[in-house]
């Protein structure tokens, strides 16, 4: 139970992009977002039927060399 207390803590800081955040702030379409999601290239949480995205996610993703699958250029 502590390890959870510890955890829960930690979350003060995270901040959580609704999908349509992350396409805007990406300039990409929702289904892109979802499709990054869904190949595991952008880490995201799922509460129900909701997905959230990491703010840290998404800089983790732009400083990333290129996104896989996608030709360099």
């Amino acid at each position: 139970m502590l390890g959870l207390m510890h955890d829960i803590s930690e979350l003060e800081d995270v901040q959580l992009l609704t999908v349509a955040e992350v396409a805007s702030v990406l300039r990409l379409s929702k289904m892109t977002v979802y499709r990054l999601i869904g190949s595991g290239d952008l880490e995201h949480v799922r509460v129900k039927s909701a997905y959230r995205v990491p703010v840290h996610a998404v800089r983790k993703l732009l400083e990333s060399p290129a996104v896989p699958g996608e030709p360099p250029g």
